[in-house]
């Protein structure tokens, strides 16, 4: 059994391996289409839609109860309502009938003792305990489900985001309010801050830093990237040095820029924006020019979300992460 699952276990990770390796290099511009680096806090949550392409919103009024017809909590005898409560019910009624039955002469069975006569045996026993239990248990369950149709009375006002809000783990676009409280943050900082300017100047960056990765030359773009990032970018440069391999990205255009989030945590800004843009996207052999990967007419669309930092106030942005759509 232990070495099936490590066989099972062993495959998985090849599978995973061989994925990773496939995704990369298929796409080799910054980031080879995949996602890196880190967002502070929400590192581990995805980047949500920006406002233009969440869901249509709801009507904003709340839903609330009519006073008129208040909710009608279903009847629960001892043995509750429904097909449980009949099923437990009629259960029951005929053990204890035929029990009864048993005991006052009227047939021997399989209980009465060791001896076979009459009274209550152990199996009438156990059968009487588990019955017992299993009312235990439905009606512990009942009480509980009363306490929580309790809690939505008709005063009770029922939010569209409550479920949301309950479960953050999920996965949703905040509303435009969030967005705009995290931004009102940074310019409280830096009254100087402009969102339009910021756009042109991720344009400007995400030139800068392709242009750097392509020219397998970090330095030019060092002033626009996290440590983090540019470790990481690094690596792919000195892959691409050490293969003797040059990644070409060539008529570059980005199609728009659109800020998603924005927060501040532990003294630091963090903006993400969704970078739609399309390229040439291709990897050539440095001695022979051969096209090893990619295409040099079909030019490649794309969406990512790049986030970047800066400590609070009129500092110079740096990228610190991209996350794929």
């Amino acid at each position: 059994m232990i070495r099936n699952i490590r066989l099972l276990t062993m495959l998985a990770a090849l599978l995973v391996t061989t994925f990773l390796v496939v995704a990369h290099n298929a796409e080799a511009r910054v980031g080879g289409g995949g996602s890196m680096g880190s967002r502070g806090s929400r590192s581990y949550s995805r980047p949500v839609a920006p406002p233009s392409q969440m869901a249509p919103s709801r009507p904003s009024t709340p839903y609330q109860p009519s006073p008129s017809a208040p909710y009608q909590q279903p009847s629960r005898g001892l043995f509750g309502g429904g097909f449980g409560g009949s099923f437990l019910g009629s259960m029951a009624g005929g053990m204890l009938g035929g029990m009864l039955f048993r005991s006052m002469g009227f047939g021997g069975g399989y209980g009465g003792g060791y001896g076979g006569g009459g009274g209550i045996g152990i199996f009438e026993i156990l059968l009487l305990a588990g019955i017992g239990y299993l009312i235990y248990r439905f009606v512990k369950r009942s009480r509980a489900d009363e306490g929580s149709y309790g809690q939505q009375g008709p005063g009770k006002v029922i939010q569209i985001n409550d479920y949301q809000n309950q479960n953050p783990g999920l996965s949703y676009a905040p509303e435009r309010n969030e967005l705009e409280e995290g931004l009102s943050y940074i310019r409280q900082m830096d009254p100087s801050f402009d969102e339009r300017r910021f756009n042109d100047n991720v344009m400007d960056m995400f030139f800068k830093i392709q242009g750097a990765f392509m020219n397998r030359d970090l330095s030019s773009a060092s002033g626009v990237l996290s440590e983090e990032m540019r470790g990481l970018l690094q690596r792919d440069v000195d892959t691409l040095l050490r293969d003797k391999k040059i990644n070409r990205l060539e008529n570059i255009a980005v199609r728009s820029v659109e800020i998603s989030e924005a927060w501040q945590e532990s003294g630091k800004d963090f903006i993400t924006a969704l970078v739609y843009a399309n390229l040439l996207d291709y990897t050539t052999d440095d001695t022979t020019g051969a096209v090893l990967s990619g295409s040099k007419t079909e030019p490649v669309k794309f969406e990512e979300y790049w986030t970047f930092t800066r400590p609070v106030g009129n500092n110079q942005w740096r990228l610190c992460a991209i996350n794929q759509k």
